[in-house]
């Protein structure tokens, strides 16, 4: 396991080995906050499309809000050209990092040949990275194991060779569902050819896989895992340090959403549709989960989902 000694990305010395994935709809600020209380090292904001960071829209702006206590944080961003990133350097120098999004399959990323259609392209990814160094930027770039292909070496190479500080590498192809299994042997293939620190992504559910990972990458980032669950990072800690599963009690599931909706007031980023899904996460695989989900989204306002989370302090107590 590769977790003895603290990672270091550019300048940045991380505490642990653990990662919160960029997530479009999850991981706001509130939410970082919350995975950071639970032991993530390192959070990203969701991915932010380089051209609405220009316009500055109100969306966009609540996307990219961070606190002092919100650090280190990477500002995740798409765009399909150098040009796109010329203009943002103002923006990018208030974060720690800037990490290259060059693995999102969504069809609206890609018909502007940005996200994962980028690793159709090394060199552009070169390109895109070699300018942002320029800058005296940290740079780290999230990438699949190739689009509709396998040419993960030719890019992991290449964006080494452009100088990025850590790379991380979700093993799946862009064109594959999450039916498919991540294949983390490409990480181990990775790691042979390349110098710089290779974070690995995809399947990380448990303490278990945690380990498992470890042992073939520098750090693992999760996603899908954390997602009504901030407390996973604290169970895969536990599990590093004591080689025994725990899982978040429904009780500390319930906390935690509690403190989701408080920092959610605190910082003035309300957005319930976004919160109803997270709830729905939190209070899953619990006994009557499907009912307490259904009530959830047929809530209208903040103040109706605060009462609701409230109410639920007979099932706590059980």
């Amino acid at each position: 396991m590769k977790s003895s000694k603290p990672l270091q990305i550019g300048k940045l010395k991380l505490k642990n080995p653990l990662i919160l994935a960029p997530m479009l709809d999850v991981t706001d600020l509130p939410y970082r906050l919350l995975c950071r209380k639970a032991g993530a090292s390192l959070a990203y904001t969701e991915m932010l499309n380089a051209q609405a960071i220009l316009h500055e829209n109100k969306k966009t702006k609540q996307m990219m809000q961070t606190c002092k206590e919100d650090s280190p944080l990477g500002i995740q961003v798409t765009g399909n050209d150098v040009s796109d990133f010329k203009k943002l350097i103002p923006y990018l120098k208030k974060y720690d990092l800037v990490d290259i999004n060059c693995g999102c399959p969504s069809d609206r990323i890609i018909s502007n040949n940005s996200g994962s259609c980028l690793l159709k392209t090394p060199r552009k990814i070169a390109k895109i990275i070699k300018f942002l160094k320029s800058q005296k930027l940290i740079v780290t770039a999230k990438i699949r194991l190739g689009f509709e292909k396998n040419n993960v070496l030719e890019i992991a190479k290449a964006i080494e060779k452009a100088g990025a500080d850590a790379i991380t590498i979700h093993c799946r192809l862009a064109s594959q569902g999450y039916d498919i299994p991540a294949d983390w042997n490409w990480i181990a293939k990775v790691k042979k050819e390349i110098k710089i620190p290779v974070i690995a992504n995809g399947d990380i559910f448990t303490g278990k896989d945690a380990k498992e990972a470890l042992k073939i990458a520098d750090a693992i980032m999760i996603g899908r895992a954390a997602i009504g669950n901030p407390l996973i990072f604290k169970e895969i800690s536990d599990y590093l340090k004591t080689g025994k599963e725990t899982k978040a009690s429904f009780k500390e599931r319930i906390d935690y959403f509690k403190k989701y909706l408080y920092l959610s007031k605190k910082y003035e980023i309300i957005d319930v549709p976004r919160i109803k899904y997270l709830g729905c996460n939190f209070i899953k695989n619990t006994d009557g989960a499907s009912k307490l989900r259904n009530k959830l989204m047929q809530l209208k306002t903040f103040e109706e989902i605060r009462d609701f989370v409230d109410n639920l302090k007979p099932l706590i107590d059980k």
